[in-house]
């Protein structure tokens, strides 16, 4: 699949908005709409390292996706990486760009890309993620924190804290 691009502004400062995308917790609540299962690969679900595992109902082969979370320049720059399918044999990146507009602003721009190219399925994800970064507008903007609680995988062994 080709590289699709899709940006959304939202009225709040750009630290609000990096501090919420960074936050795989956050997730859920703006990308329900097509992400369900959604579980934490790891205990800390902030920063770089961060990583999440979900079904996605994609056309053309991805059902499962996870993401990892590469780097994360404040309050500019979040980039993930992640693959997806039956076998995680589809690479997928994302990289999520924070630019100041006038006032307290933000232009969120996403670029999401999926190899092999042949995949096919753009106009799908463009749709998704148009959704999701006006629901990630939202979110902010009001100011909640989710409520939902996100488990982490394999967490009823973790030992108790």
């Amino acid at each position: 699949m080709a590289p699709i691009s899709v940006s959304s502004t939202v009225d709040a400062p750009r630290d609000r908005v990096f501090d919420v995308l960074c936050d795989l917790r956050a997730r859920p609540a703006w990308i329900d709409h097509f992400a369900k299962d959604f579980r934490l690969v790891r205990e800390e679900p902030r920063g770089v390292g961060a990583s999440a595992r979900f079904r996605v109902d994609a056309p053309r082969g991805v059902r499962y996706m996870d993401t990892t979370i590469t780097e994360a320049e404040r309050p500019h720059l979040v980039a993930e990486q992640g693959f997806g399918g039956r076998s995680n044999r589809i690479t997928l990146k994302s990289v999520w760009e924070l630019t100041e507009g006038p006032g307290a602003v933000t232009t969120v721009s996403l670029t999401f890309a999926a190899e092999p190219k042949g995949l096919g399925g753009g106009r799908w994800w463009k749709r998704r993620w148009g959704r999701a970064l006006r629901r990630l507008a939202e979110v902010v903007e009001a100011g909640d924190r989710p409520r939902e609680v996100v488990g982490v995988a394999g967490g009823d062994r973790l030992p108790a804290a």
